[in-house]
């Protein structure tokens, strides 16, 4: 469970990252790009968001609670979608594409509200999006992974693939184990990083 565990099983499962994180990027510029009936899904999502912000601005302590909301989303959402990657690798993958599209969409949108970009990167992104995004981007690999070996087992089981090149799932499972903690905690920091430096940075 330690962290020299965890970029151990990041290395075993580097390729899934690296084509999660690929498509990651290729869905911030879809969100950048979308026009008509994306556009407005997108426009609908962010609504949701806004009424939360707004209700969490208007609580008693406004920093605290979008600290806790901010973490037990991400955490709760993070764990989720390694373990429904059980349902072939359908669920991260849309996670996935979605909340790259969304980031794309919102970036635009501050843009054409006259932000420079210094100021939605920098101050807004950088800060807590350094942890966050490898950290989703990383749990949507294991997501995928799980997808790709009950698939595999599944070829195995029916004989299109030999007896003995499946995945062994004592290892996986302790792998989907290790990532899942490593992930709530990093998003533990990632959250006390947007509720106090990135709140405060745009409020100024």
């Amino acid at each position: 469970m330690g962290l020299k565990v965890f970029f151990y099983d990041l290395r075993t499962t580097r390729r899934l990252i690296l084509i999660a994180a690929l498509f990651f990027c290729a869905s911030i510029v879809v969100g950048w790009l979308s026009t008509g009936v994306i556009q407005a899904i997108l426009a609908q999502q962010m609504e949701g968001l806004g009424g939360v912000a707004q209700r969490l601005q208007n609580s008693e302590h406004p920093q605290w609670s979008f600290f806790v909301f901010i973490f037990f989303n991400n955490a709760i959402k993070c764990v989720l979608v390694i373990y429904t990657g059980a349902l072939f690798g359908i669920v991260p993958f849309i996670f996935l594409i979605v909340n790259g599209m969304v980031l794309g969409f919102v970036v635009h949108l501050q843009t054409d509200m006259g932000r420079s970009m210094y100021e939605i990167v920098v101050k807004g992104l950088l800060p807590h999006g350094v942890i966050e995004l490898p950290v989703l981007i990383i749990a949507c690999a294991f997501g995928l992974k799980f997808g790709v070996n009950i698939i595999s087992t599944l070829g195995t089981s029916i004989g299109l693939k030999r007896k003995g090149t499946g995945p062994s799932w004592e290892v996986f499972l302790k792998q989907t184990l290790t990532v899942s903690i490593w992930s709530v905690i990093f998003l533990f920091i990632a959250a006390a990083i947007e509720s106090g430096i990135t709140y405060r940075l745009l409020s100024h």
